[in-house]
């Protein structure tokens, strides 16, 4: 590869790197160049993208980016899966993926700054997606106020079953 030809690659891995809040490095070894392309239709449904880097450029862009922390990773066949908004979806297509192609070893990652191992990677994928959470969190606030709508409901209409008999009493006694 020319040096200039390095250069670009350094500089597109550093802007994804210090762009990306959370990144998964994975070991491919072993997986044919079909199977990857499945892996990387499956990310990019999750909105993630799959790059297979050399270690060394890596190493170089991780200085240029301030992600120190992801050289540790860099060891062997890499390929590092760049996440969007939700970290959950990817790790489960990662993890999912690596259910039915033990070849692909997930090494580990970079959650928010945070160094995680694979075994983190897997219990990440275990977490519901954020639209789910975000469906819980909503309904966990709306519960009160369904309470107190029901309480409310029930006393105007106990009220209402007082006045209406109150109202039947004086009918018969007049």
């Amino acid at each position: 590869m020319l040096r200039k030809n390095k250069e670009a690659v350094i500089d597109e891995v550093a802007q994804l790197l210090g762009g990306a809040d959370t990144l998964f490095v994975s070991d491919y070894r072993g997986l044919s160049v079909a199977q990857l392309t499945t892996l990387r239709g499956q990310l990019r449904e999750q909105g993630a993208t799959l790059h297979v880097l050399k270690n060394t450029l890596a190493k170089i862009a991780a200085d240029r980016s301030g992600r120190e922390v992801v050289k540790e990773l860099l060891t062997g066949p890499t390929a590092v899966t760049f996440c969007g908004e939700d970290p959950v979806a990817p790790a489960k297509a990662l993890n999912d993926f690596a259910r039915t192609n033990p070849q692909l070893i997930v090494r580990g990652g970079v959650l928010q700054g945070d160094v995680i191992d694979g075994d983190g990677v897997r219990r990440l994928a275990t977490l519901p997606s954020r639209e789910v959470l975000v469906a819980q969190v909503v309904g966990s606030m709306a519960a009160p106020m369904t309470g107190l709508v029901t309480v409310l409901q029930g006393t105007i209409s106990g009220f209402v079953r007082a006045l209406s008999q109150v109202a039947e009493q004086k009918e018969t006694a007049a």
